[in-house]
């Protein structure tokens, strides 16, 4: 099984004067310890579940590639981005351009964005949600086809591209992996089987048949597609407070293993992590003992 880092919450005690040590400090330990991928969310106000709009945020993709100047193995990505903020041309050219200055380790993590507040706050158009995942599936074609070198026109409903030239193209071959988050049974799964490498569903409370269904939904999908269930990466992403000793609502180290057996154990391939709030310097070194064991752990169907 793989684990990943997320960090999501930028508000450390010691101000926005230290963010940029902090990052980069949590991302060399990562490196270190052997986390698959490091994300970041695609935010620009923060989010509810982790506190008030005004709390620090980074932009996504400069985060990112300050993180790959700071290490040499982890891979890089968004969880996930948001389509209507970007170009789908710039887009690419974006996480192009990560993958190539990191050497190969750019992962397009994307969906079809849900945060009308932080739209309308800095003026981005937030169209309806069935343009949102129209806008969405014109993304991940576009993508695709820039990462094959393809420069014919592109000419879709919402975007037209007169010459899709990406060069220099990804390191990563055939492209940088695909992420389509979300849970929806209709078009985010559908998506996630015609044009992804990953899915990514949610770890809630007494989920476990939430997340069987959703699967079942997904093979399905792929089905229709003519797809290999199994080539899809199924991923997790999770909340998890550790401590060498279990304290003050915590998990101890073994108990954080037996979780992500279960969740193995269910279908899952790959969790992504973060803390209740941000991360500290010791909860990250404690997962960072247990990469190995987690590394062990066979999913279901593996």
């Amino acid at each position: 099984m793989r684990i990943s880092l997320s960090i999501a919450n930028f508000t450390w005690p010691d101000g926005p004067d230290r963010i940029g040590r902090r990052v980069g400090r949590l991302a060399r330990i990562a490196d270190q310890a052997g986390f698959h991928t490091l994300w970041v969310m695609d935010h620009l106000f923060q989010i509810g579940m982790n506190g008030p709009a005004e709390l620090d945020m980074l932009e996504g993709y400069t985060t990112l590639a300050y993180a790959a100047g700071q290490t040499e193995r982890i891979r890089l990505g968004t969880l996930v981005t948001a389509a209507p903020y970007r170009h789908p041309g710039v887009l690419v050219k974006t996480v192009t351009t990560l993958d190539v200055l990191s050497g190969g380790r750019a992962w397009l993590g994307i969906g079809a964005a849900w945060n009308g507040r932080e739209a309308e706050g800095l003026g981005i158009p937030f169209p309806p949600t069935k343009e949102r995942f129209d806008r969405l599936e014109e993304v991940l074609r576009i993508a695709l086809r820039m990462w094959r070198g393809d420069r014919t026109p592109y000419d879709g409903e919402h975007y037209h591209l007169a010459d899709p030239l990406n060069s220099p193209n990804a390191l990563t071959r055939p492209h940088p992996p695909i992420l389509v988050g979300g849970m929806g049974e209709r078009r985010t799964l559908r998506y996630v089987a015609k044009y992804a490498d990953a899915c990514n569903l949610f770890d809630i409370p007494d989920g476990e048949a939430i997340r069987k269904h959703k699967l079942a939904v997904l093979r399905e999908h792929c089905e229709g597609e003519g797809r290999d269930y199994d080539e899809i990466e199924k991923t997790i992403a999770m909340s998890v407070a550790i401590s060498r000793d279990g304290r003050d609502d915590t998990d101890s180290p073994a108990r954080v293993l037996e979780r992500l057996a279960e969740l193995a154990a269910s279908g899952m391939d790959h969790a992504i992590v973060a803390p209740p709030g941000p991360w500290d310097e010791e909860s990250l070194h404690l997962l960072g003992e247990l990469v190995p064991d987690i590394e062990a752990i066979v999913p279901a169907g593996r």
